[in-house]
């Protein structure tokens, strides 16, 4: 093992990995932040995140919690969100981490169900969202980085400063001890707490970096919501173990500008974020010149030949041409990413094939995860020389895979959730009596790789008997640039239609053209519209059988979003609330065929 990463048999508990940094590094760099008093990045080294640490820690410490008990935090990713979180798990204390963006009515049942007992908000936004509604929970006291005036919080300031000094001795804790709720996003119905023990996520975090090893000189630019186990266990728990230092981006809308700013050399990152820069990319080539268009081809095609020829798997006379192409064509792509991208994780929803291609072809190294919350997350995950971006990669070290009925993926290993809070009859139908995990999610192994083939519940069966998994051509839809979000549906029709928003600026384009008035809501339903709309749908999904084909479409404007419940907060489609809002004009468009 690297000599600068803590030794796992010497470290069973979250706060105790922190402690093991902090003695082994103390003047490294751990966080990097964006100051907005004076438009500055800051760093702050392990030695001064401990002293914030230990001011966090007094001031929970009077608090009168037991260990056992729960504290959430509700903000975006920042020194504090650390500092809070160390200070909780210092104290034997669980921590729910809520989504920033969340709906109120989630956040209340989650609040109620986990029976936290103090919360830590950012400001305004998050106290809109909470007292939008029904009272919190009785007992439910709540602190605030930023104190909205006129709500009853108070504020982060005061509470540091009123706390004693004096140390608070910390409780016997073992591996097994219960650390965090994390509450599933709830695609389908409410959202259950998934109980995750220290033990989990270490395991899970040192196997990840047995699997791809990071490096005590890396910087990982974290944007996804902490809350998201993804982000928490390998964009911080990770590089903890490492010694890696953290750079908290300031905003999803700031994304592009941090890159640039902080120049990381990992990140992790979920699909859509690729899948937009790739459409930029394609509405930029789109106004180049013929020749620049197909140098920009030839050298993607190039640098996925050199990527297939260092792999070990193709040769070809192209990928010679890869050292004349890479500065002129990927160079201006790699440095919207910051140009020192080592490595880039993608997980959290399937990456479509194109995507990943693309970006692989201009350098970028991308790796493709799979995982899910109830696994600490990660199952298993592409390695730099072992790439197959088609597959989810081998199974990380100490996690046993096999396929059960309908070949449903089963996982095994030491980062298996303990069950869902209060809830045994849950637990009971997803951990079977051996501790298989049974994921939900259909799977396939090749070359030792896994590939996810589709999930048990979303497949759609036609009325033909056909299945069908949907999520592919959701993605291949989402690839034809006029739509920017797909819901297919036919489970029991004789066919499948898909619910699609269009992209703004090429809906505009398309209604002009057709003299067209953008803003008219029955500009979606002119014929010329709906015949371009199903011409573009059946020619992105060309490569499906024809039962898989779309027949027909209905059309929207407004983005789906978390606001409106249509997105979870990890931007998952909910699909029932979203096949309800669309029933009537679904039930017409199947009467019409």
């Amino acid at each position: 093992m690297n000599p600068t990463i803590p030794h796992p048999d010497d470290v069973i508990t979250l706060h105790g990995l922190f402690q093991a940094r902090v003695q082994q590094s103390p003047d490294r760099p751990a966080y990097r932040y964006f100051h907005d008093g004076d438009a500055t990045w800051r760093t702050l080294s392990w030695r001064e995140a401990a002293a914030e640490v230990a001011r966090w820690r007094a001031a929970l410490s009077q608090e009168g919690l037991s260990a056992g008990e729960r504290v959430a935090l509700m903000m975006r990713n920042r020194p504090e969100w650390v500092f809070f979180e160390q200070a909780a798990l210092s104290l034997g204390l669980v921590v729910v981490p809520l989504y920033p963006n969340d709906r109120g009515e989630n956040l209340r049942y989650i609040l109620e169900d986990a029976g936290v007992r103090l919360l830590l908000i950012e400001g305004l936004p998050q106290w809109r969202a909470l007292s939008d509604g029904p009272p919190l929970p009785e007992g439910l006291r709540v602190i605030a980085l930023n104190p909205p005036e006129g709500a009853e919080v108070q504020g982060v300031g005061p509470w540091l400063e009123a706390a004693p000094a004096s140390e608070t001795a910390f409780p016997t804790l073992t591996a097994d001890d219960l650390a965090t709720l994390v509450y599933t996003s709830g695609t389908t119905g409410r959202p259950k707490g998934v109980m995750l023990s220290h033990g989990n996520i270490l395991h899970n975090a040192y196997a990840a970096l047995q699997a791809e090893p990071a490096r005590e000189d890396d910087l990982f630019l974290s944007f996804l919501p902490l809350s998201h186990m993804l982000e928490r266990t390998a964009g911080y728990y990770l590089p903890m173990a490492a010694g890696a230092c953290v750079a908290f981006a300031r905003s999803v809308l700031h994304l592009a500008e941090d890159l640039v700013q902080v120049r990381p050399t990992v990140v992790i990152l979920v699909p859509r974020v690729l899948e937009r820069i790739h459409g930029r990319i394609d509405d930029q080539l789109a106004k180049k010149p013929r020749p620049l268009r197909a140098l920009f081809r030839l050298g993607e095609a190039a640098g996925w030949a050199h990527f297939l020829r260092r792999q070990g798997r193709r040769h070809s006379p192209l990928a010679w041409l890869w050292p004349l192409l890479r500065d002129r064509v990927s160079a201006p792509v790699l440095e919207r990413f910051g140009g020192r991208v080592r490595l880039a994780v993608s997980g959290g929803a399937p990456l479509p094939f194109p995507v990943a291609r693309r970006f692989i072809g201009l350098g970028l190294p991308i790796l493709q995860g799979y995982g899910l919350t109830e696994a600490s997350p990660v199952v298993s995950v592409n390695r730099l020389d072992d790439n197959r971006p088609e597959s989810v990669g081998p199974p990380l070290p100490g996690v046993e895979i096999r396929l059960g009925p309908q070949n449903e993926l089963w996982v095994r290993g030491p980062s298996i959730m303990q069950g869902y809070w209060k809830r045994p009859e849950d637990t009971a139908a997803v951990l079977d009596a051996e501790g298989w995990l049974h994921t939900g999610d259909q799977a396939a192994e090749e070359n030792g790789h896994l590939r996810i083939t589709g999930r048990i519940k979303e497949i759609l069966v036609l009325s033909n008997g056909e299945k069908v998994p949907p999520v592919d051509i959701e993605q291949a839809l989402e690839l034809e640039p006029l739509f920017e979000q797909a819901l297919v549906v036919g489970d029991g029709r004789p066919f499948l239609t898909a619910v699609l928003v269009v992209n703004d600026d090429h809906w505009r384009e398309l209604a002009t053209r057709l003299a067209l008035d953008p803003e008219a809501p029955e500009s979606l339903e002119d014929p010329r519209v709906q015949r371009e709309a199903l011409r573009r749908a059946q020619a992105a999904t060309r490569q499906f059988p024809g039962y898989a084909r779309i027949r027909g479409v209905v059309l929207e404007r407004r983005p789906w979003t978390v606001e409106d419940g249509l997105l979870t907060p990890t931007l998952k489609l909910r699909r029932g609330p979203v096949i309800q809002r669309y029933r009537a004009a679904l039930d017409r468009l199947y009467a019409r065929r």
